[in-house]
């Protein structure tokens, strides 16, 4: 830690898991190679972490390791060639028969030495609820500037969009969905923390309620942003529009593993009783 942080906080992290690379240990530490898909914020990284699998060693409990390294050790090959969300720069790394010390690995996912309540908080459910918050705030900003084309005078001579009856209806639904979608979201968390701080550990299913509010949080903001951007007509197909990039962009984000129907068939099991698929608590 003290190496870390020896020339101050200010220090940024990025990484790619997937998909987990064979290692070998070597004089000095682990011999890392391979290819890294998605390592969002690579380029303004001062250190970076690669997914490892090392050979003829266990005790990660099948989860795997990060190797951390610093950036110049990488290197970036720029093809986040994608329809949005192009600002995270999620491009591959690169690595080449670099040796990092066993002490600047880590296990992805395990528990943390630090027994406090934040970093008892369940891992992987966080992992997909920092995607959703995302989700959640381009959403509301595409109702706002729905709100504010509302004013606006129509090229063809029809009302103005915020005098439409159609559009008024269809934007105060957009605005319950989505505010009672954020709700939940953050009512789960809450009730999880308040088990933290009172010193105990989350159920699994209070745990799976964080993942499924995750996911319909994201599923949500994706469909009340799609439906803002129906409402303008041909303005909001335009790049100068904002709602135009927010669809891309919130659209992306359904994408994600944490965020697909996957969720849906654990936290459906989960309920009946069954147990979940293996990654998903």
């Amino acid at each position: 830690m003290r190496s870390l942080y020896a020339r101050g906080p200010d220090l940024v992290f990025a990484g790619g898991i997937f998909p987990p690379q064979p290692a070998v240990f070597v004089d000095g530490g682990l011999k890392v190679k391979g290819r890294w898909s998605w390592a969002s914020g690579c380029m303004g990284a001062d250190i970076v972490g690669v997914g490892i699998a090392p050979k003829n060693s266990d005790g990660t409990g099948g989860l795997p390791r990060m190797a951390v390294m610093p950036r110049s050790a990488v290197t970036i090959e720029r093809n986040w060639d994608v329809v949005g969300l192009l600002g995270t720069g999620s491009h591959d790394l690169v690595v080449d028969d670099v040796v990092v010390p066993e002490e600047w690995t880590f296990v992805r996912g395990g528990k943390s030495a630090l027994d406090e309540p934040l970093y008892r908080y369940p891992t992987l459910a966080f992992a997909a609820q920092v995607l959703s918050v995302v989700s959640l705030g381009i959403a509301r900003a595409a109702l706002d500037e729905l709100r504010s084309m509302g004013s606006r005078t129509s090229v063809t001579g029809a009302p103005k969009l915020g005098e439409r009856v159609a559009s008024q209806l269809e934007t105060a639904r957009l605005e319950a969905e989505l505010r009672a979608a954020r709700s939940w979201f953050y009512d789960a968390i809450d009730e999880v923390w308040q088990c933290l701080l009172a010193g105990d550990d989350p159920a699994p299913e209070q745990v799976s309620m964080l993942r499924l509010s995750a996911t319909h949080a994201t599923r949500t903001a994706a469909d009340v942003t799609r439906r803002a951007q129906m409402l303008t007509g041909m303005a909001g197909v335009y790049e100068r529009c904002p709602i135009a990039r927010q669809v891309r962009d919130v659209q992306m984000i359904t994408q994600h593993a944490f965020l697909g129907d996957v969720t849906y068939q654990n936290a459906g099991a989960m309920l009946f009783g069954l147990s979940p698929l293996p990654g998903y608590l």
